[in-house]
């Protein structure tokens, strides 16, 4: 176990408090994984994309509703998203083991101002950032850089494979500073908060 070590964090759904205790140890999801690997994307009438497509064949293509073209864009972009994640958890887990899981830990920040720049995208996704948080870490880090992560395109695995291999690398200069963190973490000083409609 590393020394103690101190971090800012974005807060997003529900408000922390100080002396709060979270704990990330690889088995306990976060809610990017929750985000992406677990929701069940269906249209209004309860079908999944591949009955949607399955239903929407006719002699001049394919023809889709509205509400379904919603429901099969929503799947696709959380579907490329997912793969970039399961690609960049495959990476780890072969060559970078001793790196805290996207899938199980908080994304954070080692400076106040890194993460005002993650709230500002933060809040053009309309994301409502409720807190800033520091938190006292006592477990394993890793400093990345989030604008190497694989795109979420069509391109091959293999190239892919080698785009997370870059982000775990991370030799390039920082654009975007993120540190991913697990272990035991304290919330200990709430730095800001904001008034956001949920």
């Amino acid at each position: 176990m590393n020394n103690p070590f101190y971090v800012y964090h974005l807060v997003t759904k529900k408000k922390m408090s100080p002396g709060q205790i979270i704990v990330f140890d690889n088995h306990e999801h976060n809610s990017l994984f929750q985000f992406f690997f677990e929701p069940n994307i269906i249209n209004a009438k309860g079908e999944t994309v591949d009955r949607i497509l399955q239903n929407g064949i006719c002699d001049e293509g394919l023809r889709l509703e509205k509400d379904d073209t919603a429901t099969v864009m929503k799947y696709m972009d959380k579907t490329m998203r997912a793969v970039r994640e399961a690609v960049v958890e495959m990476v780890r887990l072969r060559d970078y083991p001793e790196y805290p899981s996207r899938l199980s830990c908080l994304y954070a920040a080692k400076t106040y101002e890194d993460i005002l720049r993650w709230k500002k995208i933060f809040d053009s996704y309309n994301r409502g950032v409720l807190q800033i948080v520091k938190l006292k870490v006592e477990g394993s880090c890793f400093e990345g850089n989030g604008s190497l992560l694989p795109k979420e395109d069509c391109i091959p695995f293999s190239d892919k494979m080698k785009q997370a291999k870059a982000y775990w690398e991370n030799r390039e200069e920082n654009e975007l500073p993120e540190v991913l963190v697990n272990g035991k973490i304290e919330v200990v000083e709430i730095i800001d908060e904001f008034d956001v409609l949920l």
